[in-house]
């Protein structure tokens, strides 16, 4: 590999990424994803990019050496991976290294909302236990629920594998059922939502995903049902969410994700069966260390093997070299 490879990092990502990558490649850093902030002449020496975020179509073409993009991220929809596919260009996520984190935080935030554990330590805290006595009894349990996962992936299955703990009957629904697991599954979102009452959304932002959380699937998990979405906010209809927690048609909703991320909704806000978490489901340093790792690895692989350690789907591509 030379030493004279040139990397592309737009806009924030993680200092690890940045220590790791100068160990042996030429950083080139720009404030943002922005194809002006980079001459031609400088962008036709770039062979590669690491990102946390955005990478457009424009900055693909602004790139005529790009071999590889390294996304910081199980998601990948900041990257036009179809722009990428067709320039023949790998594009990189970091799976895996995040499962238990985030499978860890959707059971935390599950056990949050179902019996209200943030408000009990508010509770606490504001001398109300004093005051007024014990805290008030939860309406809902843990005890003798059905899950059904929207999303049954590496996060999904996590997520299974610990409400068996709970002795939690599990179902779930993806676009073609699986053969490896012995979860009941149901071939749309409305019958899952219909035959539990606990539904965990853990599937990417897709256009097939786009807020199919909405009105109807609320009204079919039920007034006992609980929403979890560890997700993408891009997957809930948050207007119908917030209607439906308002009026009783279904009982609560805990949400790491929002649709437009940092901005909350105020009627979520308002409401008082909802707990919200500010997308921190992976946001531990370890697991960010990890992902930052696999970042910086996926570049030095290709570069050294011509081999990504974990290329998307859509990029199956090995590095052409002479």
């Amino acid at each position: 590999m030379s030493a004279k490879t040139r990397i592309l990092v737009p806009g924030f990502i993680r200092e690890r990424v940045l220590e790791r990558l100068k160990e042996q490649f030429d950083v080139v850093r720009i404030e943002r994803a922005d194809p002006a902030l980079i001459a031609r002449s400088e962008a036709a020496g770039i062979s590669g990019a690491a990102v946390s975020g955005r990478f457009d179509a424009a900055l693909i073409e602004h790139l005529p050496a790009l071999e590889i993009i390294a996304s910081f991220g199980v998601g990948y929809d900041g990257v036009d991976v179809s722009a990428a596919a067709a320039h023949g260009i790998a594009v990189t996520n970091t799976p895996d290294v995040l499962n238990d984190e985030v499978a860890d935080t959707a059971i935390g935030l599950l056990l949050n909302t179902v019996r209200r554990l943030p408000q009990a330590e508010a509770w606490l805290r504001e001398g109300r236990w004093v005051r007024e006595g014990a805290f008030p009894l939860t309406p809902l349990s843990l005890r003798g629920r059905k899950a059904g996962i929207y999303g049954l992936g590496r996060i999904g299955l996590a997520i299974a594998e610990r409400l068996k703990g709970f002795g939690i009957e599990i179902a779930y629904h993806t676009r073609r059922p699986r053969t490896d697991v012995p979860y009941a599954y149901h071939p749309s979102l409305t019958e899952l939502a219909e035959a539990v009452d606990t539904l965990i959304a853990i599937v990417p932002k897709t256009t097939e995903t786009h807020r199919t959380i909405d009105a109807a699937v609320l009204r079919a998990l039920g007034p006992n049902g609980v929403l979890i979405n560890v997700g993408r906010g891009w997957t809930v209809d948050e207007e119908a969410l917030a209607v439906a927690l308002k009026d009783g048609v279904i009982a609560a909703a805990g949400l790491d994700v929002f649709y437009d991320e940092p901005h909350v909704p105020q009627a979520l806000l308002d409401l008082p069966n909802v707990s919200l978490l500010p997308h921190v489901a992976s946001a531990s340093v370890a697991t960010r260390d990890a992902m930052a790792d696999l970042v910086a690895d996926n570049l030095h692989a290709w570069f050294d093997t011509g081999v990504a350690l974990t290329p998307v789907p859509e990029t199956p591509f090995t590095r052409k070299t002479g």
